[in-house]
């Protein structure tokens, strides 16, 4: 199943996609008989992470992705190309444990033409190749985006010294470009990333202000976005993604109201990305039958950037700094709950494709720095040893009597 991937238009071959789901389903089988025998088995470090394969003292421990092949959903995780190829141990998780990858950074317009006309594709090509390399699918993100624009465009994603009709123009360019070059190589892309505010009111983006003075629809850029990808990459999984919309409210309505708009006319969305990124200090988000109203319009759906994040210890060794271990044992039992009720949700509606988690171990989060005094998001703790909930998934991955995904 490996890589037997959905991509518009492209449908395997049925006799051997069956086969290949069948010797897939064969090796995970064999891989998760010391699981079952022991679900709760902690690995002391990351070298005793491993795909079926086994690991260093001939143990079987299946992986997320040799799990995940049960369902049919992949599992995947964002990757800091700071790390991936120069720190050994967290490429070796990145390789083995997930089946899809997300660029953190290094597809963004800042990272890709950081000047005017200029190029540097070197960070995602790497990705890209080391992704083949390892049969995984990889998630482009983000085309467009208010952040991390580059400074000869915009230095605050809300004003521009260009003229409203040269906004759209370089806009056009750089999707065409972006998905031109990685052509047959991305299986999804976020191409608009979060484009509404929280009261479910357009984002004011330098995109919405230059559409808007052009006598458009301040939201038409999103659909031009769309389009230019498609006629760029028709094969291309084509996903809007956005925080804050597993929850119900003003903001997953208004985007709810948005993407059907969108089909309606025609637009060539195919999913919505549902980011994930939760608070143990919140209560958990009717995520299942939010995920299931928008798969009702047609679309596929996608947990892309998840993350459960909470009160940490201070370290005592560093004032003013905190570990990487929930401040009491109340928050860490609430948030294992929300690990594993965001995958029990993903798995419960079959238009629920993939599951990102947003980083590989607490100390590359990007948490820390923006919420004092929180963190310990990640299913590895500094060390990059694997925590309780990453435990905690592979056993739902094998149990959970899921659907197969669409």
């Amino acid at each position: 199943m490996e890589n037997v991937i959905e991509r518009r238009g492209a449908a395997p071959d049925a006799k051997e996609h069956h086969v290949r789901i069948r010797h897939s389903l064969l090796v995970a089988t064999l891989a998760v008989t010391a699981l079952t025998a022991t679900p709760g088995a902690a690995f002391a470090s990351s070298d005793h992470v491993a795909d079926h394969h086994g690991d260093q003292h001939g143990t079987i421990q299946p992986s997320l992705r040799t799990l995940s092949m049960r369902s049919g959903l992949k599992v995947g995780t964002a990757v800091n190309m700071d790390l991936y190829g120069s720190d050994a141990a967290y490429t070796r998780i990145v390789d083995q444990q997930f089946n899809t990858v997300t660029p953190e950074n290094v597809m963004k317009w800042q990272l890709v033409e950081p000047t005017q006309g200029t190029y540097d594709w070197a960070a995602a090509d790497r990705l890209v190749a080391g992704a083949q390399a390892d049969h995984q699918l990889v998630r482009g993100h983000a085309l467009v985006w208010h952040n991390q624009l580059p400074s000869w465009f915009s230095t605050d994603g809300a004003t521009t010294s260009f003229t409203p009709q040269q906004v759209r123009d370089l806009l056009h360019k750089h999707v065409v470009d972006e998905v031109s070059h990685f052509r047959g190589q991305i299986w999804q892309w976020d191409v608009v990333n979060e484009a509404f505010n929280e009261d479910g009111t357009p984002r004011q983006s330098v995109f919405y202000k230059a559409y808007q003075a052009l006598g458009l629809n301040g939201l038409d850029y999103v659909a031009d976005a769309f389009r230019w990808a498609h006629q760029a990459d028709p094969h291309a999984l084509l996903f809007y993604n956005d925080y804050n919309l597993e929850f119900t409210g003003a903001k997953s309505n208004a985007v709810y109201g948005f993407v059907q708009q969108l089909r309606s006319q025609g637009v060539p969305i195919d999913g919505v990305g549902f980011q994930g990124h939760l608070d143990t200090q919140y209560g958990f988000p009717d995520l299942q039958n939010n995920l299931q109203r928008f798969a009702a319009l047609g679309l596929k759906v996608a947990l892309t950037e998840v993350d459960v994040r909470t009160f940490v210890q201070p370290d005592a060794a560093y004032p003013g700094k905190y570990t990487d271990t929930p401040l009491t044992p109340e928050l860490q039992a609430t948030q294992e709950s929300y690990w594993k009720q965001t995958l029990q949700a993903c798995l419960g509606v079959p238009q629920c494709i993939s599951y990102t988690v947003w980083g590989v171990a607490d100390s590359n989060s990007w948490v820390p720095g923006f919420f004092t005094g929180e963190g310990a998001a990640l299913l590895f703790d500094d060390n990059l040893n694997p925590k309780p909930q990453y435990q905690d998934l592979r056993q739902i991955l094998w149990t959970t009597k899921a659907p197969r995904r669409a």
